[in-house]
């Protein structure tokens, strides 16, 4: 064999891989053309060695992954709502979890639910839930939010609302959601809410319904989760069903505990005219710690 040749060629280094059916399908076919067994062409095989990650590199590489996938998102969402009224709305939620019961969120965030003027809106609550159900643990196996095992997650808190153009609200949330398994690997999740609403002396309440749809991808390690909502007010001041709000987003693992959630908003007021349509774009950072 010419120096030329023997250039072009690597000794297959001995490793237990070597008995992989890959490698003996390789050695195979060159045994097919009477080549010798000790020299195969360096772009014809790649060890197992060369093509395993180490699990920081694969964390990293997911994490690095979501963050371009959820700016990717984002700006799509820009580009197709930048000829409308749209708003940024971006949020924080942190989450500890005290016992397999009892779990602790604090949330600080811009909102404009039910069509208020956008206000800045932080505090804490209180999540109670049940035991996890097979089936729901199945559906949200590569899910950071351990409530969606749960049945049903009962929500007691306390909102402080803030706004240069209204008087502060004094808010305490009460909630009951429940998740139900679908087929297809679908997850249902039903949130019944009420606002109790403290603002200037005056006592006012809304009643929420939120209907979610969610189910979690496979690309080779990574898990990204979209969902689709619709939110539906009932308010006392006008008494009547007067917000519809849709949501549509996508869920972004970052690292075992952090997690991106961007989102596109469209709203539907009609509690006072004109009737009003609003869009917003949101960015969650949703931070789940457990003391377990």
């Amino acid at each position: 064999m010419r120096p030329s040749t023997i250039a072009n060629y690597i000794i297959l280094e001995e490793s237990t891989y070597c008995n992989t059916p890959h490698t003996m399908n390789v050695l195979a076919s060159f045994a097919e053309r009477k080549d010798d067994l000790t020299r195969v062409p360096r772009h014809s095989v790649l060890t197992v060695n060369d093509a395993m990650l180490s699990t920081e590199e694969l964390e990293a590489l997911s994490a690095s992954l979501a963050r371009w996938v959820a700016l990717a998102v984002l700006i799509l969402l820009c580009a197709t709502v930048s000829a409308q009224e749209a708003q940024f709305l971006p949020e924080v939620d942190g989450y500890l979890k005290l016992n397999p019961r009892i779990r602790i969120n604090v949330q600080a965030k811009d909102t404009r639910d039910g069509g208020d003027p956008t206000q800045a809106e932080v505090g804490p609550s209180m999540e109670f839930y049940l035991k996890p159900l097979i089936k729901l643990k199945t559906i949200t196996l590569f899910d950071l939010d351990d409530a969606k095992s749960r049945p049903l997650v009962f929500t007691a808190g306390y909102r402080y609302l803030s706004s240069p153009t209204s008087a502060p609200t004094n808010r305490i949330p009460l909630a009951v959601t429940s998740h139900l398994p679908l087929k297809a690997q679908l997850l249902l999740t039903d949130r019944n809410r009420a606002d109790l609403d403290w603002s200037s002396g005056n006592f006012t309440w809304r009643y929420r319904n939120m209907l979610s749809f969610e189910k979690t991808l496979s690309i080779h390690f990574y898990h990204p989760i979209p969902y689709a909502s619709a939110e539906f007010y009932y308010e006392s001041q006008y008494k009547k069903w007067s917000t519809t709000e849709l949501y549509a987003g996508c869920l972004f693992p970052i690292r075992k505990h952090v997690e991106l959630k961007p989102y596109y908003e469209h709203q539907n007021n009609t509690g006072k005219p004109p009737n009003k349509q609003l869009h917003g774009l949101g960015l969650t950072l949703n931070i789940y710690i457990s003391k377990e």
